[in-house]
């Protein structure tokens, strides 16, 4: 970890988890130093070791704020995160099973993908929200933001689905050869709304009280004793809320499919256990170095002592079920993933669609995707070394578990 500070442009120092500022982009250096001018943070601007440009703030950043929010430091993907469990299932005693749909791994990958919608899909019907339910029972919480109401009947569509992008359901072998599962995905298009409203919402007050943070760094705040920083905070929250049920919802229905084929195909009965379920879009109230403050977590995984969340890699290579230790430098926060090399269009322009799914094949690992011709948007290659980025944070975690890729439904 090194620091950064020019007391004549920061407020504040920046403390990136990387081994020296050559590692670090450019935008996403300038995006670091327009968080240390802000006049409310509290003590530093933290980079965690897969940080990289983001809108805004960049992705893998953490700050902690005085009695303020800003709807750009959570992100449009409020609540985004990972689900994980282990199956008790040892994948060399399934590997070589064939089916009528192919082979075990690959049948479960087909139902799986005609059971969870993907990319821009929805359901067709409405589908049961606890979530939601409790949103129309506290209705009054929410009403006055008409912009944002219809989101709440359109969830119901959207629960259970899994998103584009890098989200994905992945099979995966860990070290001691068991089959586990794990889920990337967030609060679908109702979060992108909340932040999008929201963020429009700080800029007019940001320039109605003369805000000296200039409005192209899209860094926009609302304090939150004001009425739109409370009503930021309650859509903030159940956004939240929908992501994590959206992730058990998919869940459930992977472990139904990992069940009906085993049952069908074996005499094995799978023990699912040590479920996770985290967040690393967000931001909450903690306390801090003695002051709460509002932790805002974009791109990045609470750590505290003991904790236990999920850091994934890219398809096809290696991900971390790993333990906080509690670090205060880092406001008990570790990375949430690998990390971009290239964005998206520069993965396009790097990679073929042809040379990542031979990567794949390669490795023996299942791709479900219904369209391949963006695939190579996120080929492993198009992401930093996640070995790399676990070595770079040695203080912050403690790997408890490696995992491979087997099998991936990717949208």
């Amino acid at each position: 970890m090194f620091v950064l500070y020019d007391k004549d442009e920061m407020q504040v120092p920046i403390k990136v988890w990387l081994g020296d500022r050559g590692e670090l982009e450019e935008s996403c250096l300038e995006q670091a130093r327009h968080l240390a001018a802000l006049p409310f943070l509290h003590k530093w601007v933290c980079l965690m070791p897969d940080t990289h440009t983001g809108m805004g703030m960049p992705i893998g950043g953490v700050i902690a704020a005085e009695d303020v929010i800003i709807p750009n430091a959570v992100g449009v993907d409020i609540g985004c995160g990972m689900a994980y469990t282990e199956t008790g299932i040892r994948l060399e005693e399934i590997r070589g099973i064939q089916t009528g749909n192919g082979t075990l791994i690959q049948a479960m990958i087909g139902d799986i993908m005609r059971s969870i919608p993907v990319g821009y899909a929805h359901h067709k019907l409405a589908m049961p929200c606890y979530t939601l339910d409790r949103a129309f029972e506290e209705f009054d919480r929410y009403e006055e933001d008409g912009e944002l109401l219809g989101q709440l009947e359109a969830g119901y569509f959207q629960i259970g689905t899994l998103g584009g992008g890098n989200h994905f359901i992945e099979f995966q072998e860990d070290r001691e050869g068991y089959l586990a599962v794990m889920i990337h995905s967030g609060s679908r298009h109702f979060g992108k709304c909340v932040c999008d409203y929201f963020h429009n919402k700080a800029r007019e007050l940001d320039r109605k009280w003369y805000s000296q943070v200039p409005d192209e760094h899209r860094l926009a705040f609302l304090p939150v004793d004001t009425p739109e920083g409370r009503q930021y905070l309650n859509w903030m929250r159940l956004s939240m809320d929908f992501a994590r049920e959206n992730r058990e919802k998919m869940m459930l229905v992977v472990k139904a499919v990992i069940e009906k084929w085993i049952g069908r195909y074996t005499q094995l009965t799978p023990a699912f256990s040590h479920d996770i379920n985290c967040h690393h879009n967000y931001a909450a109230l903690e306390t801090h170095y003695d002051k709460e403050v509002w932790v805002h977590r974009k791109g990045a995984v609470r750590a505290g002592n003991g904790e236990m969340a999920v850091i994934p890699g890219a398809m096809g290579s290696y991900s971390y079920v790993v333990m906080g230790k509690g670090e205060p430098e880092s406001f008990c926060s570790s990375s949430h993933g690998a990390g971009r090399r290239y964005s998206r269009k520069g993965a396009m322009e790097a990679f073929t669609c042809e040379q990542v799914i031979r990567d794949l094949a390669d490795q023996g690992v299942v791709l479900g995707k219904k369209k391949k011709a963006d695939v190579a948007e996120e080929s492993r290659f198009a992401y930093k070394d996640i070995q790399a980025v676990m070595a770079a944070q040695t203080d912050l975690v403690v790997p408890v578990k490696e995992l491979k890729t087997v099998g991936v439904v990717k949208g």
